[in-house]
């Protein structure tokens, strides 16, 4: 939740979407999930499309906003995508005399997206004599995916199974020789795992005995390790401004990694502030290294790096003993 220098409702803002049309074409309802607050516009399986309109419906705390210092209130749909840096905004209209709903639609070009784009309402109103300022946001978001065949949500890491050395990937040929490597440049992060790296694969997807699981489990949470702390400092570099110059929650995963570990690195202050103070450390260079420590002590928690060391620890005095006995 943001925190803004003049008053804002208390009250929630939500959406949903009501139907979807693909080049004119009324989609079935199946396309979309209120559950899962995604639409899949690949479900119809035709790639030569050029546009999609969503409709949806915003509902508004109305009867606080009628009653508060707002005015000139406004609803806008927004549709997002970070990889194609595309930002699309549609009004909304509200539905009969005194009612809390707003609904409308936003159109999405083909051309301008490449995965998968977030949709999210804000409103906007004058406050304090000052016009066009947010005074909420829906904090449930919609993913619109252009390549899923069915509404739900993807996970939020890819694995690359792939050989850095012979692959298809030729900038993995300068790290022939890393047993796996963290790439956060995409809408999701990435680990690419060297199959060329003699026996990590096949460690990695192996059952065996207990001794074997247990070296298979720290070497997951070593890469998970790895996973965490790289994904938390694209998230914090990737940190967008607002108008008044203070840092964005960023949307997508960044948004979860953020929302996830900030309670250990800056532990004890909320997490609107600790979001405002790790962006000032990071822009102001000054105590961030203080920090690496918590980072690291966050990544390592949620990897669960202590409880599989000290499995392998157990199972590996176990495995001594019997060899002895």
């Amino acid at each position: 939740m943001r925190v803004l220098p003049y008053p804002t409702p208390a009250g929630k803002v939500t959406f949903r979407v009501t139907a979807v049309k693909q080049d004119q074409r009324s989609l079935h309802t199946s396309v979309f999930s209120g559950e899962e607050r995604v639409v899949a516009l690949h479900q119809v399986e035709r790639d030569d499309w050029k546009s999609s309109r969503i409709a949806l419906t915003a509902t508004l705390p109305m009867k606080e906003i009628e009653e508060g210092p707002w005015s000139d209130v406004a609803v806008v749909a927004v549709l997002t995508e970070k990889a194609t840096n595309t930002r699309t905004t549609a009004v909304l209209r509200r539905q009969g005399e005194g009612g809390a709903e707003w609904a409308g639609r936003i159109r999405l070009r083909r051309a301008d997206h490449r995965s998968q784009a977030e949709l999210s309402v804000t409103v906007v109103a004058t406050v304090d004599g000052v016009a066009g300022r947010v005074i909420g946001t829906s904090e449930e978001k919609w993913t619109v995916d252009l390549t899923a065949r069915t509404p739900v949500r993807r996970s939020e890491l890819q694995v690359d199974e792939v050989d850095f050395a012979d692959g298809p990937h030729e900038w993995l040929r300068a790290f022939k020789d890393a047993p796996w490597l963290v790439e956060t440049s995409g809408d999701l992060p990435t680990v690419h795992v060297n199959t060329g790296f003699e026996g990590i694969s096949e460690l990695l997807n192996s059952g065996g005995g207990p001794l074997e699981r247990g070296i298979r489990d720290m070497l997951a949470a070593q890469i998970a390790t790895d996973v965490w702390t790289a994904v938390f400092h694209s998230a914090v570099s990737d940190l967008e401004l607002d108008a008044d110059g203070n840092p964005e929650w960023p949307g997508g995963w960044r948004d979860a990694v953020l929302n996830g570990m900030l309670s250990d690195v800056l532990p004890g202050m909320s997490g609107i502030d600790a979001l405002n103070e790790i962006h000032a450390r990071r822009g102001e260079s000054s105590g961030w290294n203080e920090l690496q420590p918590r980072i690291n002590y966050a990544a390592a928690r949620r990897a669960k790096v202590a409880r599989n060391l000290g499995t392998a620890l157990r199972v590996l005095d176990m495995s001594q003993r019997e060899n002895k006995a």
